[in-house]
């Protein structure tokens, strides 16, 4: 069961669950996967939402590794999620916000007002 205090997620590919986090080594591997130069930049690129499938696969390959996974992006990129393509950006919105956090979400069940989108694509 994944541990959420500690940005776990679980998802299902191809039939099978798997427990992914974005360690500090997985956000090392991304930040030059994606050649941003530190981890601010990294969420900065994340909050645009505007996320190709490649970098979905870049993604999920990293949380799967974080979390002791051998499988590699080619891999990753040949997995079926179960909901289709809705699966993996759920999973890659529930990972990214697991690791960076909601902050930027209001909470509007205790009368919280104004408006603000959730801090990545897909994230509720």
């Amino acid at each position: 069961m994944p541990n959420l205090h500690r940005g776990e997620i679980e998802a299902r590919f191809d039939g099978v669950p798997y427990r992914l986090v974005l360690t500090l080594g997985a956000l090392a591997d991304l930040e030059s996967a994606f050649g941003d130069e530190d981890m601010l930049a990294l969420a900065a690129r994340f909050e645009r939402g505007r996320l190709s499938s490649r970098d979905c696969v870049k993604i999920i390959g990293a949380g799967l590794r974080g979390a002791g996974s051998t499988l590699s992006d080619e891999d990753v990129a040949r997995m079926q999620a179960d909901g289709g393509v809705a699966g993996f950006v759920d999973c890659v919105a529930r990972l990214l916000t697991a690791t960076f956090g909601g902050s930027a979400a209001v909470d509007h069940t205790n009368g919280g007002g104004g408006s603000a989108s959730a801090p990545f694509p897909g994230a509720t």
